[in-house]
C-alpha cells in the first residue's frame, strides 16, 4: 500500500493554478538566526514478507491475452494480460492536443465538517491483534491528530463554463498521469468532457490512521466528505459546475484507495455508479473493527455483494501476480490481496454487473508501469455504456 504523506500545511486552504506563474522578490526586514525546526517522527516501515508469484487465476475462467495486449474497453469478464508493460501512448503528454488547466489547494482539518479531528498512529508502532479474535487488531497508539492534504483539479480546455460537467475522484492524489490521460482521451472524444479531482489523503496508512480510517472504513463517510468539504471548493476555486448525476460520476484509486472508491459508490449509490479499482484492498483493514463489518473490506466479496441486490454499478479492476500477501502480524486468512480480487471477480459476475478484471502477470502492488499500460482502458471501459 501506498503511504501517502502530506507535504503542505495551512490553517485555511491555498489556491495555486499550475498553468501560470507570478511573484517577485520582496524586501524583509532582517531576522536573528533560528535553528530549523525539527522534523516530524516518520514511522518506520514494517518488513513485509516478499509476496509469492501466483502463477495462475483458481476461482474464475479468465482469457489469456498475448504479452502487450489488453481487452477492448467493450469487453466484459475476465483477462490475463503481461508480462510486459509498456505504457500506453495516450498517458504521454501530446503538443498536439488542446492543454486543460490544473489547480491545486490546501484543505486542512480545521476547513472540514466531516473529519474534523483526525487520527494518527505513534511512530514506530502498527497493533497487535486480539487474542481472542485474530481478525480484530488493538492499535493503543493511535491518536487525535490534524491533517492537511493536497487537492488536484484538471479542468480540460473543452470545458464550457456553466455547463454540469461529468467528474471523476481519485485517491492519494496528485495524479499528473490521470490527469495526461483524460486531456489526450477527451480530445478523442473517446470519454466525455469530465473534470478529474485527485484528492491526497489524511496521512498514514492502515490501521489506526486517518488515510486508514478514510479509506478502509466501510461506510459512507468519505462519500460524506467529498460531498461536502472538498466539491463545493473544486467548483470554487476551478470555476466549474459538477454534475450530480450519479451515472456521470465516477471514483478510482490503488489499494486501500480502490476500496474507498468502492465504498464511496456501494454506500453513496445515489451519487456515484462507477468505480475504478487498481490493487483493491477487499480485505480484513478496517478499523476501529465494526461487528457488523467483521472481516472490513473483505466482507465485500464475501457477504455484501453475494446476499445483496445488484446495485446500479461499473467496475474496473485489477491485480498483479505479486501482489500483497498477509502485509502484517494479523493471521486472519483474509490478507491475500489476489485472492480478494478474485473474489470480487467472481461475485461480480455471479450477480451480473458489468465488469472488467485484468489479472496482470510481472506486476506488484500498485504497479506503475500497470498504470501507465493500463489507464486509458480502464477509463474507457468504466465510461461505457
Amino acid at each position: 500500500m501506498r503511504n501517502m504523506r502530506q507535504a503542505m500545511a495551512g490553517t485555511a486552504a491555498s489556491v495555486t493554478m499550475l498553468v501560470c506563474g507570478a511573484g517577485g522578490l520582496q524586501a524583509q526586514a532582517p531576522v536573528s538566526p533560528q535553528a530549523p525546526p525539527s522534523p516530524p517522527p516518520v514511522e518506520t516501515p514494517r518488513p513485509r514478507p516478499t509476496p509469492p508469484t501466483r502463477q495462475a487465476l483458481r476461482l474464475v475462467q479468465a482469457t489469456e491475452l498475448p504479452d502487450g495486449t489488453l481487452p477492448r474497453p467493450t469487453q466484459h469478464g475476465n483477462f490475463i494480460v503481461g508480462p510486459t508493460h509498456a505504457p500506453a501512448p495516450d498517458t504521454v503528454a501530446r503538443e498536439d492536443v488542446p492543454k486543460g488547466t490544473v489547480y491545486s489547494f490546501t484543505l486542512t482539518s480545521a476547513d472540514s465538517t466531516v473529519y474534523p479531528t483526525g487520527i494518527a498512529r505513534d511512530a514506530g508502532t502498527f497493533g497487535t491483534p486480539d487474542p481472542t479474535n485474530p481478525a480484530r487488531l488493538d492499535v493503543p497508539t493511535s491518536r487525535p491528530a490534524s491533517w492537511t492534504r493536497t487537492v488536484s483539479v484538471f479542468v480540460p480546455a473543452q470545458y464550457v463554463a456553466g455547463t454540469s460537467a461529468p467528474f471523476i475522484v481519485g485517491a492519494d492524489g496528485p495524479d499528473p498521469l490521470l490527469f495526461t490521460t483524460l486531456e489526450n482521451l477527451i480530445a478523442q472524444k473517446r470519454i466525455p468532457v469530465m473534470i478529474g479531482i485527485a484528492v491526497g489523503n489524511g496521512g498514514g496508512d492502515a490501521q489506526g490512521s486517518q488515510r486508514g480510517l478514510e479509506y478502509d472504513t466501510l461506510s459512507g463517510r468519505y462519500a460524506e466528505f467529498i460531498e461536502k468539504d472538498v466539491l463545493p471548493r473544486v467548483a470554487q476555486i476551478a470555476k466549474v459546475r459538477l454534475t450530480t448525476d450519479p451515472d456521470q460520476r465516477a471514483t478510482m484509486g490503488c489499494s486501500s484507495g480502490a476500496s474507498a472508491a468502492l465504498s464511496m459508490a456501494w454506500y453513496r449509490t445515489d451519487l456515484y455508479h462507477r468505480v475504478l479499482s487498481y490493487s483493491g484492498t477487499y480485505v480484513n483493514q478496517q478499523w476501529p473493527w465494526n461487528p457488523a463489518t467483521p472481516g472490513g473490506a473483505w466482507g465485500y466479496h464475501e457477504t455484501l455483494i453475494p446476499t445483496t441486490a445488484k446495485k446500479p454499478l461499473r467496475l474496473w479492476l485489477h491485480v498483479g501476480d505479486r501482489d500483497l500477501f498477509n502485509p502484517n502480524v494479523m493471521r486472519d486468512d483474509m490478507h491475500d490481496w489476489v485472492d480478494a480480487n478474485e473474489r470480487m471477480a467472481k461475485v461480480l459476475a455471479a450477480k451480473g454487473y458489468p465488469y472488467q478484471f485484468v489479472f496482470v502477470r510481472n506486476a506488484g502492488h500498485c504497479d506503475r508501469g500497470v498504470k501507465a499500460q493500463t489507464l486509458p482502458l480502464a477509463l474507457e471501459y468504466v465510461w461505457g455504456k
